[in-house]
């Protein structure tokens, strides 16, 4: 087992199941009886909740820069605020996206600078990174079949098929680059074998 608490993150493109594997997360942890907490990006503080809404809102009407800016404000909070003490106090942390996203989204998505992102990266978490990035990969038609099918679309949502591509792209090369922290898993399975696969990353990841 590891010596500490560790800070898992659950990503990928929209529709890729994130929601119904948290619940498999969840799970893991309930049946290795770990501690754990779990959060979300943007969000995990009122602040962080507060700034969700407007980022989320399909009638908010804001530049690239300003995008990108509140997502690392809200980050900054969190960070502050939740993630870094609850690690301090030996309770594992998991959170529904991190600043992969911010890469995926605002850097591939939206066309801002990796470099721009990666300096804000460094300003605010200072080095900090995820233990393990739970990374969940789908083919993009049935991301699209999905969000259609089961949701009102948000902001991001209601983007275009090429967007969606741009994204994938990112979470892909970013886990091509550092494979020791993610772990790939192809989502476009039954459920069942998709539970296996992110039992089996963490199994590895804790030495359990």
């Amino acid at each position: 087992m590891l010596s500490r608490a560790q800070f898992i993150t659950l990503d990928g493109i929209d529709g890729a199941g994130k929601s119904t594997n948290l619940a498999v997360i969840k799970e893991w942890f309930e049946r290795n009886r770990l501690p754990v907490l779990f959060t979300r990006e943007p969000g995990g503080t009122p602040v962080g909740e507060a700034l969700r809404g407007l980022l989320l809102d399909p009638e908010t009407q804001i530049s690239l820069r300003t995008e990108t800016l509140l997502m690392f404000a809200a980050r900054q909070q969190h960070l502050e605020s939740v993630i870094l003490p609850t690690l301090q106090k030996g309770i594992h942390v998991v959170s529904d996206r991190f600043s992969d996203a911010t890469f995926a989204y605002q850097g591939g998505g939206r066309g801002v600078p990796l470099s721009d992102i990666a300096g804000l990266e460094q300003w605010v978490q200072q080095g900090f990174q995820p233990d393990l990035t739970l990374l969940l990969d789908i083919p993009l038609e049935v991301s699209m079949s999905r969000i259609t099918q089961t949701r009102e679309k948000d902001r991001f949502e209601q983007e275009q098929a090429d967007f969606f591509t741009r994204v994938r792209n990112v979470y892909l090369q970013r886990a091509q680059a550092a494979p020791q922290r993610y772990a790939l898993i192809d989502s476009n399975r039954s459920l069942s074998d998709v539970k296996t696969a992110i039992e089996a990353a963490l199994d590895r990841h804790f030495g359990i």
